[in-house]
Formats: C-alpha cells, structure tokens, sequence
C-alpha cells in the first residue's frame, strides 16, 4: 500500500485505481474496479503514485 511521506512523495504506488489526462489538461483518476470516474487534480501535474492510463501495472480489473 502506497504511503504518504510528507517530504513530497510517495512510497509504493496507489492499487485500484488509474489515471488519465483530459483535454482540458487536467488529470482524473478512474476506479479500475468499477470504471467510476474519481476526483480530477486542479494544481498541475498527474497524481503521485497513480499508474497512467493505459500502463497495464494492475490489470486486469486489479
């Protein structure tokens, strides 16, 4: 399990859940399980620790 340092990273990566960039250039995760669409990052910059669509790292349907 992926663990929040405090340092600005992340130890492990996040299971379940993937992300992908829109076209309006913001990131939005997506659960793997269920295909729900999750939050969407405002700040610039992909989620830390969340594998990028399509990356195959916790397929299939971790």
């Amino acid at each position: 399990m992926g663990k929040n340092t405090g340092d600005g990273y992340r130890k492990g990566a996040v299971t379940g859940r993937t992300q992908f960039e829109r076209q309006d250039g913001h990131y939005q995760k997506r659960d793997e399980r269920t295909g729900e669409f999750m939050e969407v990052k405002q700040s610039p910059g992909p989620f830390k620790g969340v594998a990028k669509e399509p990356d195959g790292r916790d397929t299939p349907n971790s």
